[in-house]
């Protein structure tokens, strides 16, 4: 035994840590209900900071600290000069880089250097920009210095193209780096606000704005972050915000109007044969408190007679636009609207103005997807250059590639089912638009969700039948001309879309999965023909007494 290091056992290593702690959160606690006491009496001096730096340099998240510190530091400036305060604000900076090193994500470090740094009478932005550029170099996806390095540039005045040449580093060494990738997407815009598919800054191509992130995916195919950047980069356009459609009714003395985008009604006049109508403008839906589409009714006799014609325009002052219609004699219903095209309702996700640009990049993607053909964010991508240049025709091929995608990928199969539901119907209305027809069918699609149902307000009769739906949403309601619903063979739970038809007479729904609440077939005044049967709903006891009651318009019932 002898000559022999004693070595303590584990309970007593434990034990002591344990001690030692204790004595610091002691001298911690002290320490915190004196600098609690000295802000509760008004104390504002240096020893005051002493004790908050004390404090904050064993847990810089103390955000009272940090609100304390400052107040010391403002009553300092009332009681030195600038060059005193400049010295002081300087030893602050260093402080703050010593909370850094402890915790390089502290919200409380960064915003009191963001806070100091406004202050100092003689700010040193090259300094920050050093210590952002090392912040970065160890973690390339510190938010918190991100954001300070975009308040450094602001406020220094660093050049857009030298930022860009910035992003341009950290991608070289890390294509990776998808805070660059996104602060490369705030730069652009600065660069050239107006076009979607700039020149770069030195005069060169357009496509070497491309070239950059081309390199990137196809050196790293399966990172997101070249990908999320790519899309970005090609789906700068946005669509015009207009009044798409105006519709009038004279049995029903409706006015509805559909927008290009979810709208409130605040700024939204209606004038009649040159006389301001006093109407109250509502969604067609009550949990729509923004919509595209909205109508109002207008007092009793005042379009119903058929043999006088009126003129319609709906003013929308916020955008200061507006459209007119027209209500010929011997016309039941009018309307006005824009012809739907592929470029101005479903290609605004990528910039439609270069086309040449996108054919490139669509020959480019597919050369990758040669060398990976089961990678899913080149799919991803092909699908949508394909539906910029041409969604009808290339639509075989999308279909295709969803079908891939789902196998490829099966944690999001129900996302690309949604998507493709989307382009789908997408088509389905295009279709619908260039033969002139009201009438929208789309049966047998595999659909798992409806949308665009705001670009439906004309329709008449739809037919969504054998897909995989499982509701009729709320956004139903905005076919405000629906006059027949087919959709036998789905998954259907709810029917909540179907709120306030005004023309609304027949319904099948046969073999979905309805059980209760058809409360809002009730609203729709005209129903006459409604098919249950095969859904869960009709095997309740009583349930024609009951329909019979809550549809008194229905006359002919099958259950």
């Amino acid at each position: 035994q002898h000559g022999r290091v004693k070595v303590k056992s584990t309970a007593q290593q434990e034990e002591e840590k344990r001690k030692e702690r204790e004595k610091k959160l002691k001298l911690y606690i002290t320490a915190r209900d004196a600098c609690f006491s000295k802000r509760k009496e008004g104390v504002l001096d240096d020893d005051a900071l002493q004790l908050t730096q004390q404090l904050l340099s064993s847990n810089p998240d103390f955000a009272t600290l940090w609100n304390y510190r400052r107040e010391i530091l403002m009553h300092m400036e009332t009681v030195k000069n600038e060059d005193e305060m400049q010295k002081v604000y300087e030893a602050e900076l260093s402080f703050l880089e010593s909370c850094l090193k402890m915790n390089p994500k502290s919200y409380g470090s960064w915003h009191h250097r963001c806070w100091v740094s406004t202050r100092l009478p003689r700010p040193d932005w090259a300094r920050e920009l050093s210590l952002c550029d090392r912040c970065l170099s160890l973690d390339d996806r510190n938010f918190h210095c991100w954001d300070y390095r975009r308040m450094v540039v602001k406020m220094s005045g660093v050049p857009v193209d030298q930022e860009l040449a910035f992003t341009d580093r950290l991608i070289g060494s890390n294509f990776s780096n998808y805070s660059s990738w996104h602060y490369r997407s705030t730069l652009l815009p600065l660069l050239h606000p107006e076009s979607p598919d700039p020149p770069s800054p030195s005069g060169e191509p357009p496509r070497v704005f491309m070239t950059l992130v081309r390199n990137a995916f196809f050196t790293d195919p399966n990172d997101q972050s070249a990908w999320f950047y790519y899309r970005w980069l090609l789906g700068r356009a946005e669509r015009e915000e207009i009044i798409s459609c105006v519709f009038v009714s004279r049995e029903e003395e409706r006015v509805a109007v559909a927008f290009s985008r979810p709208v409130n009604t605040v700024g939204l006049l209606l004038v009649l044969d040159g006389q301001l109508q006093r109407v109250e403008w509502r969604s067609v839906h009550p949990r729509f408190k923004h919509s595209p589409v909205w109508i109002c009714d207008l007092p009793p006799g005042t379009i119903s007679d058929i043999v006088n014609e009126h003129n319609l325009t709906v003013h929308w002052t916020e955008k200061h636009t507006h459209r007119d219609c027209a209500l010929y004699t011997g016309r039941c219903e009018s309307w006005c609207r824009d012809s739907a095209t592929d470029q101005e309702l479903f290609r605004s996700e990528l910039s439609v103005e270069k086309t040449s640009v996108l054919q490139s990049e669509l020959d480019s993607c597919n050369q990758l997807q040669e060398l990976e053909p089961l990678n899913k964010w080149c799919l991803l991508t092909v699908i949508l250059l394909m539906r910029a240049l041409d969604p009808l025709g290339y639509e075989k091929e999308t279909l295709a590639h969803f079908q891939t995608l789902k196998e490829v990928d099966p944690m999001r199969s129900a996302y690309y089912s949604d998507l493709c539901s989307k382009f789908m119907i997408e088509n389905t209305i295009l279709k619908m638009e260039y033969a002139e027809v009201r009438v929208f069918s789309i049966a047998d699609k595999n659909l798992t969700t409806l949308c665009h149902l705001d670009q439906l307000l004309l329709v008449t009769h739809i037919s969504l039948s054998s897909n995989q739906l499982e509701q009729l949403p709320p956004q139903f309601a905005m076919l405000q001309c629906l006059e027949v619903l087919e959709a036998d063979n789905n998954k259907i739970e709810k029917l909540e879309g179907v709120y306030q038809l005004p023309k609304l007479e027949e319904v099948l729904l046969r073999n979905n999965s309805i059980l209760a609440y058809l409360q809002p077939l009730a609203s729709c005044p005209k129903l006459k023909h409604l098919d249950l049967r095969g859904n869960p709903v009709t095997q309740t006891d009583n349930i024609e007494a009951e329909l019979a009651e809550l549809l008194p318009s229905v006359t002919h019932l099958l259950l």
